[in-house]
């Protein structure tokens, strides 16, 4: 049994190690541009805090902080490797269909351009939608919440932390409907497998928005409605390429 199973080992280390190794040149190249990227990162905060200021009307309110000798050196780590994921992303895609190609059939292999392009178009979109979207009415409300009262002190090492959860669960959130395409092309879905699952999926993607956002309404919100569009898309896609048939009992 170990011997059948062996070669996909193989071939999965192979696939595996290609992608680590795209990942750690991805991080070399970030890192020598750390800078730029938490400014980057550290924008919709800043913003924020901003706001804070322009509410108290007071020339300084809030504070980004670090609790740890070294924080920042730690840091300017979190977001290089977060760069580098989103840099090398096209090419772990590209390995991934590399490692389940050798079971398609030669027709279904030339789909390999639309699997990568579109699976990184569409993780670079909901890592947009994150950044340009949810973030900014995530930190205003609950920055500015209370901000008559207390000073907000922001660990960086904490806000880095949360900030790449968000943007990599709404990346890989997003992919649904590339994943459900490919799932109807091999037949293994059908728009009514979907149809009927539409409740469980409501359910888990709530839940799921409940784990990768602040714990408040609004931006819980601002994750779980886009999911369930992005799922009755994808229904669209399928009942497109793998429709149900209905089976006719009668006999003519």
């Amino acid at each position: 049994m170990f011997s059948n199973i062996r070669p996909h080992l193989i071939e999965l280390r192979k696939r595996l190690g290609l992608s680590v190794l795209s990942v750690f040149l991805a991080f070399i190249v970030a890192f020598t541009f750390h800078e730029a990227l938490l400014e980057w990162i550290t924008a919709p905060l800043n913003e924020a805090l901003e706001q804070v200021a322009q509410i108290s009307k007071k020339a300084s309110d809030g504070m980004v902080t670090t609790h740890q000798v070294g924080g920042a050196f730690f840091v300017a780590i979190k977001v290089s490797f977060f760069a580098a994921l989103l840099g090398a992303m096209p090419f772990i895609l590209y390995q991934i269909w590399l490692f389940i190609a050798p079971g398609l059939y030669n027709n279904e292999k030339k789909m390999v351009i639309p699997f990568v392009v579109g699976g990184s178009v569409m993780f670079f979109v909901g890592v947009s939608f994150a950044y340009y979207i949810v973030t900014p009415f995530g930190f205003q409300f609950l920055i500015t919440f209370g901000s008559f009262l207390y000073t907000p002190l922001i660990n960086i090492e904490d806000y880095v932390g949360f900030f790449t959860k968000i943007m990599m669960g709404f990346g890989i959130a997003f992919e649904l409907p590339v994943f459900a395409y490919f799932l109807a092309l091999w037949g293994l879905v059908t728009d009514k497998t979907l149809k009927d699952f539409f409740k469980y999926a409501v359910l888990m993607i709530f839940v799921l928005a409940a784990l990768l956002t602040p714990p408040d309404v609004l931006t819980q919100l601002l994750m779980a409605i886009p999911l369930i569009i992005l799922y009755g898309i994808s229904i669209y896609i399928v009942r497109m390429v793998n429709p149900h048939i209905e089976e006719d009992d009668d006999e003519n």
